[in-house]
């Protein structure tokens, strides 16, 4: 009978071992996955969190290599030893972008990165292969070339890529440094860089390259756009309290200049180039104005010349609506299921709708809207905004383009009587 229950007693027993044993390794599986959620939570979130004490420690990391001659570049000297690079503020992360905002000598600049370690870019490939003095101007145009073909689709026998990196390559005797190549490397796989340096010297509504280091480099620091800004951009930081007021006709009057740079930087986009540029991302944070208001692009890592915007709207589709891309939309044809390479809305039409409503509504418009060249300018905004269905040819677009463009320019006349 002992026997009986010691063996009973010894199952039982067992089975609750067993039993708390499952429960203690459930609970720790339990516990493994909410750590590692949290874990992932807090890289995600928190680790790009903006800080002056990292932006510090990235610009530090920086000047180590370029102490060590990893890197190098024409704002190294100054930032890493003269000092006469000031940090100021970091301004903000995104998706691994690092943006700074410093002093140059005391004049403003931003200081940016697609990536915050130099090491995280490829190396350049024939580093790995030839001496230092086997690389020629040439082949770095060569491969310069191959790198903004993958990156902006553009060919290099259809663009000026050749007469921009030739001259500043021409007239070098001796042999490039590793770190003169494996800077220019990390700087041509950044889009964003590769795209300014490119447009610089072409367009008057790209913000300017200044220089760089490593894989920072430098652009002109300008009056940026918020969407919060009752004006979309701040015109109390340029002209001080002559344009404040809801109803100050020096306000109205600089918003109208706006407005027709905006409709300038549509027509250059569109026709001053070899092919189309598309803006996929149209929102007050991605554009600034200079001091005569000239409209500026400072963040174009949404926009796309036209083989490359082709190929990112060919997608697999069920409906119209898998066919959008940001800003940019395309047609889902059912029977291929596939959307066309085409884009059916507009550089125009966005801005309309997320830029120029804002502006010429009654709201703002006021008393004034009375007027009829007030209303119609209210309509015309309305229907490039949101057509009831978009233009099928090039004809149709320009007639609405030189109706907005007369039409701002009546109306800041108007302003000015």
């Amino acid at each position: 009978m002992i026997t009986w229950r010691s063996c009973v007693f010894r199952r039982l027993g067992v089975k609750i071992f067993r039993k708390n044993t499952l429960l203690f390794m459930l609970f720790w599986f339990g516990f493994w996955i909410f750590m590692s959620a949290l874990m992932f939570v807090h890289r995600t979130i928190f680790s790009d969190h903006c800080t002056d004490e990292k932006s510090k420690r990235i610009l530090a990391r920086v000047c180590d290599g370029y102490k060590e001659g990893i890197l190098t570049g024409d704002l190294c000297e100054d930032l890493c030893i003269s000092k006469q690079v000031v940090y100021q503020r970091c301004l903000y992360y995104e998706k691994g972008k690092k943006v700074i905002q410093a002093d140059w000598a005391g004049i403003p600049i931003i200081l940016k990165s697609k990536l915050e370690n130099f090491s995280s870019y490829d190396n350049f490939g024939m580093l790995d292969y030839q001496e230092m003095q086997d690389v020629s101007t040439m082949d770095i145009v060569f491969y310069a070339a191959l790198e903004i073909k993958n990156l902006l689709g553009l060919e290099l026998i259809n663009t000026t890529v050749p007469k921009l990196w030739t001259k500043h390559l021409q007239g070098r005797v001796e042999p490039y440094s590793k770190a003169e190549l494996a800077t220019m490397w990390s700087l041509l796989q950044q889009e964003e860089y590769t795209f300014f340096k490119i447009l610089q010297d072409l367009s008057k509504h790209v913000v300017k390259v200044l220089g760089s280091c490593g894989h920072f480099y430098a652009v002109e620091y300008l009056i940026a756009g918020h969407a919060w800004n009752q004006n979309l951009f701040s015109l109390e930081e340029l002209f001080g309290s002559s344009v404040t007021g809801h109803n100050n006709r020096a306000l109205k009057g600089a918003i109208h200049k706006i407005a027709l740079s905006f409709l300038d930087m549509v027509k250059h986009f569109e026709n001053d180039f070899s092919y189309h540029l598309h803006l996929c991302d149209i929102k007050p944070e991605n554009f600034a104005i200079r001091k005569d208001l000239t409209v500026v692009a400072i963040d174009v890592d949404m926009a796309f010349f036209e083989p490359k915007m082709r190929d990112i709207l060919q997608q697999n589709c069920t409906n119209d609506e898998d066919c959008n891309f940001f800003d940019c939309f395309s047609k889902c044809d059912m029977q291929r299921n596939r959307c066309g390479a085409k884009r059916i809305n507009s550089n125009l039409q966005v801005i309309c709708d997320k830029m120029f409503r804002h502006w010429f509504s009654p709201s703002l418009i006021g008393p004034r809207t009375s007027l009829p060249l007030q209303v119609e300018l209210q309509k015309a905004v309305q229907r490039c905004a949101v057509p009831t269905e978009y233009p099928d040819n090039k004809k149709d677009h320009r007639i609405l383009f030189k109706q907005l463009y007369e039409l701002l320019q009546a109306s800041q006349r108007q302003l000015q009587e």
